[in-house]
């Protein structure tokens, strides 16, 4: 599949609920009153997008068609917009699916060092290793740092990733301090030419004071090394736990100072409308996505694109 079609194929939950919950609310001739807004409102919630972007998407469309007749296309195109300018955010980012490295703040010279962090279970690995492969495939030289030192599976699964990749990894024993791992990840980076140094971070629950806190060290130490480190910190959320997202990503930007999402699992979620809440409630961009099992189904996002997947055809 194009990725068009693999991103629609990856909101179809999501877009199966506003088909079967609001699609038939609007039907040419029929008048907008505050019961088919009250009811087209309980609907875009049902999709995890969030109480703020839904009002914002309902009070737009009572001060363009309150008390009108109305065509239903003219009610989605209204919706499609509202949605585009509060995924684009205010932001200078250039998103663009041909060009996958758009998305990402760059280093002026030496290694683009991207941290990355989320917690428990959200797939960050894995996901570590699909933009590995992301990047590698556009020509660039990655180097891992597998800063997860709590767990000696999390270093062996990120060391098996990087023999499956081809490329270097940085590693130290079980219950290394993983800021020096970091320093080490980055130093690898400048010696050998790397375009890209991904550093891996234990998984912890937002709530772990002291773990967030060792966010804040891995980020100080690794800017000593390379100057501007880290130019990325991606945050990894599962695009299956909904809500619940918002609340991550709010106590992790705190911490690590987060530049953007990867929103793993997307295709396995009917709460597809969590990056919007995401977005309008933190101002933190979705970056990429996870739009499968495999090691290539990881792709930039793109609002446009999902905007269009998600209403394209309600």
């Amino acid at each position: 599949m194009g990725l068009f079609d693999k991103l629609k194929a990856a909101v179809q939950k999501t877009r199966e609920i506003l088909r079967t919950d609001v699609r038939d609310l609007f039907k040419a001739g029929v008048i907008l009153d505050d019961a088919k807004l009250e009811e087209f409102h309980r609907g875009l919630i049902g999709t995890d997008m969030g109480v703020v972007a839904a009002a914002a998407i309902v009070e737009e469309l009572k001060k363009q068609f309150g008390g009108r007749t109305v065509q239903p296309n003219e009610i989605w195109d209204i919706v499609r917009t509202k949605l585009r300018e509060i995924l684009k955010g205010k932001g200078d980012i250039v998103w663009d699916p041909d060009k996958p490295l758009s998305p990402l703040k760059r280093a002026e010279s030496g290694p683009t060092v991207i941290l990355v962090c989320g917690v428990n279970g959200v797939g960050k690995t894995t996901s570590i290793a699909k933009l590995a492969n992301f990047l590698q495939k556009n020509g660039k030289k990655v180097v891992l740092a597998a800063g997860d030192t709590f767990r000696a599976a999390a270093v062996e699964q990120l060391t098996m990733w990087s023999k499956r990749l081809g490329c270097e990894i940085v590693t130290k024993a079980s219950g290394s301090d993983p800021a020096a791992v970091a320093f080490e990840g980055c130093d690898k980076g400048v010696q050998v030419g790397a375009d890209f140094v991904i550093i891996d971070t234990a998984g912890r629950l937002q709530t772990a004071t002291n773990l967030m806190q060792e966010l804040g060290k891995i980020h100080r130490v690794i800017g000593k090394r390379i100057p501007g480190a880290p130019h990325e910190c991606l945050l990894v959320l599962d695009a299956t736990t909904g809500q619940n997202g918002v609340n991550q990503a709010t106590k992790f930007s705190e911490a690590a100072g987060c530049t953007g999402i990867v929103l793993a699992k997307l295709d396995g979620t009917a709460k597809g409308g969590v990056v919007i809440a995401i977005r309008q409630l933190m101002g933190i961009p979705v970056k990429y996505v996870g739009l499968g099992e495999g090691i290539d189904d990881m792709q930039v996002f793109s609002p446009d694109g999902f905007v269009d997947a998600l209403f394209g055809d309600v």
